[in-house]
């Protein structure tokens, strides 16, 4: 694992740790607003208002991933422990589970002489800090959309052509930001003896590296919606639907192979129970798409920007 990308010391400031999950999650961002403008500049839209609405939907999106990261996981009190008593915070990337000093947790947790296990340092801002691991992917999505929707409204936009556009582009951001979850190290999975696996930090045995599972399924749905269902797509928010429909089966499917703590309600995860009416709505945009194309009574339509 790689949490921290690269380590500088400037002058007049010190030392700078630049984290690998943020970078990647910067880079996933930068690269699908850049996508989305290109690609609506060439289909006759204005690349700035794009942007803006890329814009709101990034930050809506930061806030709804924290927001349920921290209602969510099963992990509330933890956050409320951070600022009350952090000897009772678990430190799962510690590199040992008994200590004796602080120097053994590793540089991000201390020791807690009274029971000898690693714990964080105290942080009553831990919660708002989105930039470090414990985002959610669906609470970003959940409050993009809307966001977006809204700000596309509001700029005249063309509502659903903006979401095909930007559907390609989302999955390659996620592809590149699961990247910075597997070298942090959180949303591991499974224990498994299978050649794949790999030791996460804090942990004995080898485990499904399933950020990579993700990551390689995000590519391909960025290639499948990319340049297999926008070029033959008929009415705006087909594409769309196609990435709500794909991408719901596929997480619902990885979400069997992880094992960190992220809540849940019975035998699914949080994750498994959002992505049920994920698939639905999007069933309906396909066979919406479908029936529009059905009632012009010819293959003509919108097609690739």
């Amino acid at each position: 694992m790689r949490p921290v990308l690269v380590e500088l010391s400037l002058p007049f400031v010190g030392a700078i740790s630049i984290p690998t999950y943020m970078t990647a999650m910067t880079v996933g961002i930068v690269v699908g607003v850049w996508l989305l403008r290109r690609w609506g500049e060439r289909a006759g839209l204005r690349g700035d208002q794009l942007v803006d609405v890329a814009f709101v939907m990034v930050l809506a999106g930061l806030v709804g991933a924290r927001l349920m990261a921290v209602l969510s996981t099963g992990q509330l009190m933890d956050f409320v422990y951070l600022c009350t008593d952090p000897s009772q915070v678990p430190a799962p990337l510690a590199p040992v589970s008994h200590c004796t000093a602080d120097a053994q947790c590793g540089a991000d947790y201390l020791c807690d002489a009274a029971t000898n296990r690693c714990h964080p340092p105290r942080d009553c801002l831990a919660a708002l800090k989105f930039w470090q691991p414990g985002l959610v992917f669906y609470g970003g999505l959940l409050a993009a959309l809307p966001a977006g929707a809204y700000l596309a409204r509001r700029k005249g936009l063309p509502l659903l052509h903006v979401a095909d556009l930007a559907a390609p582009a989302l999955m390659l951001g996620l592809a590149l930001g699961r990247l910075g979850c597997f070298s942090e190290g959180c949303c591991y999975g499974a224990e498994t003896q299978a050649m794949v696996g790999v030791t996460f930090p804090g942990h004995d045995s080898p485990r499904h590296p399933s950020q990579l599972y993700e990551s390689g399924a995000a590519l391909t749905l960025f290639a499948i919606l990319r340049y297999a269902i926008t070029p033959r797509k008929r009415s705006h928010g087909e594409v769309l639907g196609y990435l709500l429909v794909l991408y719901g089966a596929v997480r619902f499917a990885l979400e069997l192979l992880r094992a960190d703590p992220r809540g849940g309600l019975g035998f699914l995860s949080t994750s498994q129970i959002v992505s049920i009416p994920v698939f639905v709505f999007g069933l309906w945009l396909v066979r919406r798409s479908r029936r529009q194309r059905a009632a012009r009574g010819d293959e003509t339509g919108p097609g690739a920007p």
